[in-house]
């Protein structure tokens, strides 16, 4: 059996990735292709309780490595019960963000060494990689205008904007390292031009017509 692919989504708050992932799903559905959707930290029982713990406000602050510590607890929960028996099934996975976001958000937004969560990446995942990442991209006073219309912000949306520029920086930064296997969507265009570009990745990459 061929194996699944694996392709994630990535960018900032407010760039609109649960509304991109249903145009992934409607490509998938038409070329009868048998695929999960799943989201980090997230995924699974344990997973979804670290991504409350992660999100949540609290008096007391949370380390940053601890909260380092905590993704990678729950992402390694989330590839040997989700991720990696799908992909073994044949069946694609469609995930909202992996460790490309630890190196934004803890690498560059909070300061931590991306050789530590090298490291972790390595441990925790082994020769596991996305196939396809795509990196939707705004300018973070945009996306956070965005954010703030969903309601009440999470412990992540409201850190300063210095820290949503280090993370795009870093978004940005990994698609240049890594261009085989990433494709930035300018998603500040209109809706339709983003489904366009969106749509136009996947089919290229993996030779859908």
């Amino acid at each position: 059996m061929t194996i699944g692919k694996f392709i994630t989504i990535e960018g900032a708050e407010g760039v609109g990735k649960s509304t991109n992932l249903e145009f992934l799903q409607a490509l998938l559905n038409e070329h009868g292709i048998a695929y999960i959707v799943t989201r980090e930290p997230g995924g699974t029982v344990l997973g979804e309780k670290v991504r409350e713990l992660l999100l949540s406000i609290s008096d007391e602050s949370l380390d940053s490595i601890a909260e380092l510590l905590l993704v990678f607890a729950a992402r390694a929960q989330h590839i040997a019960k989700i991720i990696q028996p799908a992909l073994n099934d044949g069946i694609w996975v469609l995930c909202d963000r992996f460790t490309d976001a630890t190196f934004a958000y803890q690498g560059a937004g909070r300061g931590i060494d991306p050789g530590a969560i090298a490291t972790l990446q390595s441990l925790v995942q082994q020769s596991l990689r996305p196939d396809l990442t795509l990196i939707l991209d705004m300018d973070p006073v945009i996306g956070m205008q965005r954010a703030e219309k969903r309601g009440a912000l999470d412990r992540f949306e409201r850190e300063q904007m210095d820290f949503f520029k280090r993370v795009r920086a870093a978004y940005l930064d990994i698609a240049r390292a890594d261009p085989a296997r990433c494709a930035v969507i300018d998603a500040a265009q209109p809706l339709a031009a983003v489904k366009i570009a969106l749509l136009s990745a996947v089919r290229s990459r993996f030779k859908l017509s």
